[in-house]
């Protein structure tokens, strides 16, 4: 069982034990991808429920100065989106968590979307973020993703009207991402207060499952996710303590796992997961 089968699946047994998915990103190749193997077994050693792969892009216009520099490492050592797919099939032989890869439309228009979608699928990826692909001009790549068996995550903004809404939940499979503020991501000190408004105005018009990101740095900031939505997406606190540990000579596998088990814990406490 792969795709969004098995994503459903997921936070449908979440939802049951009031609990809240916990979705952590890094950028595929940063520093390395060796690093980047050892950190996704440790992120779910820590907990994690699924896990977003970032394929580094030169121009990655919804990301704030920490995922930028962690692209750029991954530029600089080499990465490309056939050695990701690599890393997800060796990632498949120790691992059944959910795999989402995180990409800007460029690459996989490039590849060719259909063969892109088919070798996705073929590596063990079970859905696709593409962020800058807006829903509206989305049609052709969701037939091809589905038509391959990966899950299509659409993007909600602040900005969203209820009829953008509608149709971004119709055109979402997996799960839909709701991005907490207008902007790009980046580790901020509160959670947005527009997110409770976002997650009501989703939930008039779908049952789908929720995830939170942008902005999300701590586990206060998971629990406070968790009465609202589904699921919890960190990226830039993750990659912010790697680059630390880096910079002062310590192992930045166990300092993600160590961060990532507390989020995890915020996540996974009953009850944690309200009812909007």
């Amino acid at each position: 069982m792969r795709g969004v089968e098995l994503i459903e699946g997921i936070f449908s047994k979440l939802r049951s034990q009031g609990k809240t998915a916990f979705i952590p990103y890094i950028c595929a190749g940063d520093p390395d991808l060796e690093t980047s193997y050892e950190i996704a077994l440790a992120l779910e050693r820590a907990g994690s429920d699924m896990i977003e792969l970032g394929i580094p892009f030169s121009d990655p216009i919804a990301d704030g100065p920490t995922i930028q520099r962690a692209t750029m490492r991954a530029l600089e050592s080499g990465t490309t989106p056939p050695k990701v797919l690599k890393l997800v099939e060796r990632l498949r032989r120790r691992t059944d968590m959910p795999i989402f890869l995180m990409t800007y439309f460029n690459l996989p228009f490039r590849y060719g979307l259909k063969e892109f979608c088919r070798d996705a699928s073929a590596a063990g990826v079970d859905g696709l973020i593409i962020p800058d692909l807006p829903p509206e001009e989305g049609d052709e790549y969701a037939g091809m993703a589905r038509e391959a068996g990966l899950a299509t995550v659409f993007l909600a903004a602040p900005t969203s009207s209820i009829e953008r809404l509608r149709l971004i939940a119709s055109m979402s499979t997996g799960f839909i991402y709701c991005v907490s503020v207008t902007g790009v991501t980046g580790e901020r000190e509160r959670l947005s207060a527009e997110v409770e408004s976002m997650t009501a105005k989703l939930r008039r018009v779908t049952d789908k499952p929720i995830g939170v990101g942008f902005g999300i740095s701590k586990p206060e900031h998971v629990r406070e996710v968790g009465r609202l939505a589904d699921a919890a997406i960190v990226g830039s606190a993750i990659i912010r303590r790697m680059e630390e540990a880096m910079g002062e000579g310590r192992n930045p596998v166990e300092e993600v796992e160590r961060f990532a088990s507390q989020l995890a814990r915020a996540a996974h406490s009953r009850g944690s997961r309200g009812e909007a």
